[in-house]
């Protein structure tokens, strides 16, 4: 069983940058499929960003693809989620997530850490 405790949220402005992390611990990280969700006050937790276990394959939302980039390090049992171009939509509640399947189904996923705030000031 693996824990995750992502961090590095904050306010930004528009077209800013802003890096998560995911830590984890008590499990092999490297089984893990790491996946990027969030969720904007009253809307539906969306899919970000996932990446396998080697790091190898990732797949991004459209909403984000070119703007977001999500990488991990096994070696330091830690996912990364490096956001620049930041707009105001994309203000959430960030999650990472750990799956032994490589899928953006939040369903599937096992696995969550607390999600850091992100707030994007236009």
């Amino acid at each position: 069983q693996v824990q995750l405790v992502a961090s590095g949220g904050g306010l930004v402005q528009a077209g800013g940058s802003l890096g998560l992390s995911c830590a984890a611990s008590g499990g092999t990280f490297s089984s893990y499929t790491v996946g990027w969700f969030r969720q904007a006050p009253g809307k539906e937790r969306e899919f970000v960003a996932v990446i396998e276990r080697s790091g190898s394959r990732t797949y991004y939302a459209d909403y984000v693809k070119g703007r977001i980039t999500i990488s991990r390090d096994n070696a330091k049992n830690t996912g990364y989620l490096q956001m620049n171009s930041l707009n105001p939509e994309d203000t959430a509640v960030y999650y990472c997530a750990a799956s032994l399947t490589y899928t953006i189904s939040a369903a599937v996923y096992r696995y969550w850490g607390p999600g850091p705030q992100v707030t994007v000031s236009s």
